[in-house]
Formats: structure tokens, C-alpha cells, sequence
């Protein structure tokens, strides 16, 4: 009676001790989540709170380490030629597994990876204060009247900020001036300092300066307002823009195909048990605008094959492809 006493305590004060206990793998030493952006970035943000959820399923140490560069393919890479283990995961935006192949960063598919996903982003539209544009429609009135002059900063062309302005620019016939950073926040903080006139990344990345007003937000890149908690509505594009059609840009953690199988058996458990009911991954959405959605698996590959497409098919509109996406299995949209 004693020890089913105490168990029983032991189970209320740690409530993923007992469920770990029925997992397949029990990893023994820390597990590896490479970002392959700069700290302070959406992903850095998302799969530290993520990271933080494992850690309690598993009762194990989930290390997050940066690795930008290339778009965001140096760190994939990594995560590509680590062992298969188990004990090496990838991250980022899960459209851009599906196009570094297309852009060339790096021979790789959605298909050779499991998908454990968490929030869907959304970019938004925001200029430098001391900016002479109050509104989406003078901005792109601007860069009708100014072809490849107004400066967007953005984490590279892999990135959901090169995707959403990518896709704004093509839908109107615009062109810009690109300027590459290593990372959303380097990127946001470009536009903050006045070296470039717009961003076009995530609101999760954008937020603080955003409630700081240190950034004017013109619209998110979304057919839906966007309300960000602490600094209110910011209009949807397609107010100002028609023949727009956004695609969800879903983040979370990747899993290379090879490792053993109780690994990805395990965290299918992990997702359907904790990530997919975390209050903690709730919290960080509603707050950062981000919306929370954690499908895994077949469902998940479902849930990005649109941004992948369009996305691809982006890249090659754009010049910007090394190979076409239909060559490598990716039809137009």
C-alpha cells in the first residue's frame, strides 16, 4: 500500500514519468536539434518551446544548436550526413525540405524525412517607421514606379520571407531589391536600423519591434487579419491585393528517414500524447502570432505539399532554380 502511495505521488508531481516508461525508445544521452538559422529567428523560437515539451515526454536533454548559413541548408545538411542514430533532427519551415533541391542548397525531398510539425507562420508586410509608406497600396505603388529599387530583407531565398515577397511580387508583376541576411532576426533588424525599406518575415520574428514600433506592419501576407497580442489587427493582403492566394507555412522538427525505427515510433507517441495538447506551444502562438497546429507523419506531408508547390514553382518563375521542379517530382500547383 505504501509504495503504491508513493508511486502514485511520484506520478502527480511528474506526470510524463510514468508515460516515458511506455515509449519504445529511451534515449541515454542528449538528442541534437539543429536550427539551421540564426538565434531569435522562427524556428530558433518554436523548437526551443518544442524542445522544452520533449525534454518532459522523454526525460532527456534536447540540445538546440544554431547552424546558419546557405539558406538555412549548412544546418540541413548536417542533420543530413549525422548518423542515423536518432540522436540528430533537423528543423525549420517544413516547405523548404521540399525546395532546396529545386534551388539547388541541397539534394534532399520532403519524402526522406518524418514531419513533427507545430505552428504555422505568417509573414508580414512592415517598413522602417521613418518610412514614407503608410499603406500595402503606396508600397506597391512605389515598386511599380521604381522597378528593382525598393530594398527587402529577407533570411535568403529559401526562406519564408524571399517566399511571401516571392509571391506577392510575382502576383502583381513587381520586381525589388533582394538583400540576404543569415537569419529572420538579422533580417528584421536590417529594416529596424534603416539598411533596407521592408521585411517580409514572420510575425513571430517581427513581434517585439512590432509592439515596440520600431516596425510599421502594412499587411500580413494572408487572406485572414492577423491579431498580435500587445499591439492589436493588422489588415490582410488580399484587402489591397486580389489574385493573391497564400499558402500555410508550417514549422517543426524533421527527422531524417534511416534512423531506427522505435525513434520515430516514439515520437509519433511524444506528438499525439504532449505537442499536439501543449499549453506551453498554445501560449507561444497566441502571443507571437503564430497559429497552433501539430500534425505529424503522412498527415503533416498532406498539410505542406501546397507551399512546397508553390513555393517551387516560385523559384523557377523567378530564375532563382537550378533544376525544374516537374523534373524532380514537384507539379505546379
Amino acid at each position: 500500500m505504501l509504495k503504491r502511495t508513493v508511486l502514485a505521488a511520484v506520478v502527480a508531481a511528474f506526470p510524463f514519468a510514468a508515460s516515458a516508461q511506455d515509449y519504445p525508445w529511451k534515449p541515454d544521452r542528449p538528442i541534437t536539434v539543429i536550427v539551421p538559422w540564426a538565434a531569435g529567428g522562427s524556428t530558433d523560437q518554436v523548437v526551443r518551446v518544442t524542445a522544452g515539451e520533449i525534454e518532459k515526454a522523454l526525460g532527456q536533454k534536447v540540445v538546440v544548436v544554431n547552424t546558419p548559413g546557405a539558406s538555412g541548408s549548412i544546418g540541413t545538411k548536417a542533420v543530413i550526413d549525422a548518423s542515423k542514430d536518432g540522436y540528430t533532427w533537423g528543423s525549420g519551415a517544413a516547405k523548404d525540405l521540399g525546395t532546396y533541391v529545386v534551388s539547388g542548397l541541397a539534394d534532399t525531398k520532403v519524402e526522406d524525412w518524418r514531419l513533427y510539425l507545430s505552428v504555422i507562420n505568417v509573414s508580414v508586410l512592415s517598413v522602417n517607421p521613418d518610412s514614407p509608406y503608410q499603406t500595402a497600396a503606396e508600397l506597391v505603388a512605389a515598386m511599380k514606379e521604381k522597378p528593382g529599387a525598393v530594398s527587402v530583407a529577407t533570411a535568403g531565398i529559401n526562406s519564408s520571407g524571399h517566399a511571401a515577397v516571392e509571391a506577392l511580387t510575382q502576383a502583381l508583376g513587381l520586381t525589388y531589391k533582394h538583400v540576404s541576411y543569415d537569419g529572420g532576426a538579422p533580417a528584421v533588424n536590417a529594416t529596424v536600423a534603416g539598411e533596407t525599406e521592408v521585411t517580409t518575415q514572420l510575425a513571430v520574428e517581427q513581434a517585439a519591434m512590432l509592439r515596440a514600433k520600431r516596425l510599421r506592419p502594412l499587411a500580413v501576407l494572408s487572406d485572414k487579419p492577423l491579431e498580435l497580442e500587445g499591439f492589436g489587427t493588422i489588415p490582410p493582403i488580399t484587402e489591397a491585393v486580389a489574385g493573391f492566394s497564400p499558402t500555410d507555412n508550417y514549422f517543426g522538427i524533421f527527422v531524417p528517414k534511416g534512423v531506427p525505427a522505435e525513434v520515430t515510433q516514439t515520437l509519433d507517441m511524444v506528438w499525439e500524447n504532449v505537442i499536439s495538447k501543449s499549453e506551453a506551444l498554445k501560449a507561444y502562438a497566441t502571443k507571437n502570432g503564430a497559429i497552433f497546429a501539430a500534425p505529424h507523419g503522412e498527415k503533416a506531408v498532406e498539410a505542406v505539399t501546397p507551399a512546397i508547390r508553390v513555393t517551387a514553382w516560385q523559384l523557377h518563375a523567378a530564375g532563382k532554380s537550378k533544376v525544374a521542379p516537374d523534373t524532380v517530382g514537384i507539379p505546379k500547383p
